[in-house]
């Protein structure tokens, strides 16, 4: 272990290893360590045995649930938007014959008590019971603005400079009621809470094409796609890039310790008393607890079901976003379900998350809204745990953390954090922009 890389990298959770696999892609030198003897960090997938373990010690799984190993359960569960940038950072790195795709089935959102499914195109607007028939024809006008609207064509701007123009601003020239404002804010744009309607309107408006855009490329009935087996695939898929890059993985090396120098920097790591040298460290937040701040928590509750999410059309993979409004709550709360279609689970049973950032310290009570809306489950287990955000100067130290992982079912979030890394370790942008056929999914049989 006595040799120099340019970066070690602490942790495989997800974010840590598309890092690695980008950064080795570069042709930089890259040490990938994890004091676990298994990949994946907290976003690790366990099979049944290993859920109950987890969460109920000594107790086994009755039998009636299946074969353990065909449990395939992501601890932090998240769809990939088809078209987004998670995506293409996997075709960029050329990750993708490593994974197979499968398109979810579902996305759907909460209102007023009821599930339904989200409209994205004009056509999808006319047709959805969300809305009453003058407010349809006034989201269809909205939505065929999305659809026309080009950045680099500047009669498809009808006069508006989004770069000026709020979302609150944007969304008033069509006239939308609050509840459709709710559902395409945060089901359709992802945004997290409602302080993109007073930033510029553009970032609003490419989420609601990338999302439309995304939905039309699998004919399916959401924009999302997932790979068979789950999450858990992907470590594993970047470790392998790595390796062909020159990369190293090492598992199971207990108390990584960062070393610094005498002004502070990062200049190795010491593991079962060797240490390599490096000019960066990157990790997730549990290796330099001392760099990071506890910024809140995030509560889920994971299911085991019989049956899919009721109301959701029987879609055996579906994402229900239930915005904060309709909760009375200060974030929104997400609903994921996945199964055995997507081999996640043993035939006929359905995995679900219910997940939310925590605002008060009893998962059971602030769930109930999602729970509710699962019907009868087979098995519940709670859980709360703690999200941190580096405090560091990265300029100073050498370190780039990571950032915890939150109550999200969908990846934008996740991989936002990982190409801001990118540029602060790298500092070059990421260039983005690839073929997006290379990444196929299979359709459902």
């Amino acid at each position: 272990m006595d040799e120099e890389y340019d970066v070690i990298v602490l942790g495989t959770g997800l974010k840590e290893c598309i890092l690695s696999g980008l950064l080795s892609v570069d042709g930089l030198k890259v040490l990938h360590m994890d004091q676990n003897d298994y990949y994946g960090g907290a976003s690790t997938s366990l099979n049944l045995t290993q859920l109950f373990k987890r969460y109920r010690g000594d107790d086994k799984p009755p039998e009636t649930l299946g074969s353990s190993r065909e449990y395939n359960v992501d601890m932090i569960p998240k769809f990939m938007m088809a078209n987004g940038a998670l995506v293409r950072v996997l075709i960029h790195t050329d990750v993708t014959k490593y994974l197979n795709f499968k398109a979810v089935d579902g996305s759907f959102v909460y209102n007023k008590g009821k599930i339904y499914k989200v409209p994205a195109t004009d056509v999808e607007a006319l047709k959805s019971p969300l809305m009453g028939l003058f407010e349809k024809r006034r989201a269809r006008k909205f939505f065929i603005y999305v659809q026309d609207y080009e950045a680099n064509d500047p009669k498809s701007h009808e006069g508006l400079d989004l770069n000026e123009v709020t979302a609150r601003q944007l969304i008033s020239k069509y006239g939308l009621e609050d509840d459709t404002v709710d559902f395409i804010g945060h089901a359709l744009a992802l945004h997290l809470d409602d302080s993109y309607l007073d930033k510029p309107a553009k970032d609003f408006v490419d989420r609601v094409k990338t999302y439309a855009e995304s939905l039309a490329r699998f004919q399916g009935g959401s924009p999302y796609i997932y790979p068979l087996y789950g999450l858990g695939e992907l470590p594993q898929a970047f470790a392998r890039l790595s390796a062909v890059y020159g990369g190293t993985y090492m598992l199971n090396k207990p108390a990584c310790k960062v070393e610094f120098d005498a002004d502070g920097k990062a200049i190795g790591v010491t593991s079962e008393g060797e240490t390599a040298k490096c000019k960066k460290v990157v990790c997730d937040p549990s290796y330099l607890p001392d760099k990071v701040q506890n910024v809140g928590k995030v509560a889920r509750a994971i299911c085991i079901m019989s049956h899919p999410i009721p109301d959701t059309n029987d879609s055996h993979s579906a994402q229900v976003i239930l915005p904060q409004k309709q909760l009375g709550r200060k974030s929104d709360m997400y609903l994921f379900c996945c199964s055995y279609a997507h081999n996640v689970a043993p035939k006929g049973k359905y995995i679900a998350f219910v997940t939310t950032l925590a605002e008060t310290d009893q998962p059971e009570v602030e769930l109930k809204p999602g729970i509710d809306l699962l019907g009868p489950v087979d098995e519940i287990f709670y859980d709360i745990y703690d999200r941190y955000e580096p405090n560091n100067d990265h300029a100073t130290d050498g370190c780039f953390i990571s950032t915890s992982y939150d109550a999200t079912t969908h990846f934008e979030t996740t991989v936002k954090d990982v190409v801001e890394m990118y540029s602060k370790i790298t500092g070059k942008v990421l260039d983005l922009s690839v073929d997006l056929s290379a990444a196929s999914a299979a359709a459902e049989e």
